[in-house]
């Protein structure tokens, strides 16, 4: 074998050590997010995976199914894990508290994304404009159905940012617009509930004219129960532009839905990961923008 040969053979083989050392030398990353039986989250978890991908961090994803014990037991897992930073999406922003404060005893530092944490230290925390979303779907409602409409309201899970600042902003249009809300009542982001919740409040509501869900889960829950009473014209109103809602809203079964971008979500997440990670400074909060989805 030539020398030239035998350099070229060395320096390959030395590349491909230089590559799998870096491959093994990748920092990790964790998202303990909600649930994952939401497609709206499915969504933010792809996001988050293709830029670490691109950013070649290592993401670990852990679901919290939508218990607060199983967030801190996740929490606590990701400590000992060589964790580099944490992508928290909060099962509840009150109950969240003890997991960041644990993230933050362990020096790991904690990005919460879509919903808020009240306790601990929290570096930026990535969501849309829920208020903002709130106040659009209102003043859609009133736009369709006239000022003063009759609305019932669907809430998220209480104890959510999402649900108190969606609320705000519905709240706000409600005022501006004097619409009549005959009933708000929770149906925890879930469409099964949605649709029980909605048959009850028709019963006691006949004459409803609107209805607003502050996710699209239970705004096409509501929709299957006023299919089955054979309600025609009342006007939905969701929140997310998840796939389904978008599609229903194509269909002219859904009025509208407010599209948070949940994808867009993840990416800035793992976006701002790098910046914390590389030492860069990162805005407190960082928000992403809504549209809404008409036919």
């Amino acid at each position: 074998m030539n020398m030239k040969k035998l350099a070229t053979l060395v320096s390959a083989v030395a590349l491909s050590a230089t590559v799998s050392a870096n491959a093994m030398a990748k920092d990790t990353i964790a998202l303990v997010v909600s649930t994952l039986n939401n497609p709206f989250f499915v969504s933010l978890k792809d996001g988050a995976q293709k830029e670490a991908n691109k950013l070649g961090y290592n993401l670990v994803v852990l679901d919290s199914q939508n218990n607060p014990a199983k967030e801190l037991a996740n929490v606590q897992d990701l400590t000992v894990r060589g964790t580099k930073l944490m992508l928290i999406n909060p099962t509840d922003s009150d109950a969240v508290g003890n997991a960041v404060k644990m993230a933050n005893q362990a020096k790991i530092p904690v990005i919460t994304l879509d919903r808020v944490a009240s306790q601990g230290t929290v570096v930026s925390h990535v969501a849309s404009d829920n208020v903002a979303g709130g106040k659009m779907a209102g003043d859609f409602i009133a736009q369709k159905a006239g000022e003063g409409a009759s609305v019932i309201e669907l809430s998220g899970i209480a104890g959510t940012s999402a649900a108190r600042e969606r609320g705000e902003g519905f709240k706000q249009a409600v005022a501006a617009h004097k619409l009549n809300v005959l009933a708000s009542q929770p149906a925890d982001f879930d469409r099964t509930k949605g649709l029980n919740v909605m048959q009850n409040l028709l019963t006691a509501h006949p004459t409803v004219k609107a209805v607003f869900a502050q996710n699209d889960e239970m705004a096409l829950g509501a929709l299957r129960a006023l299919q089955t009473s054979g309600k025609k014209d009342v006007l939905v109103v969701g929140f997310d532009g998840t796939a389904d809602g978008v599609k229903a809203v194509e269909g002219g079964k859904l009025g509208a839905t407010v599209a948070q971008q949940p994808e867009q979500i993840g990416v800035i997440g793992v976006q701002t990961a790098d910046k914390v990670l590389k030492g860069e400074k990162v805005p407190a909060s960082i928000p992403v923008e809504l549209k809404l989805v008409t036919k």
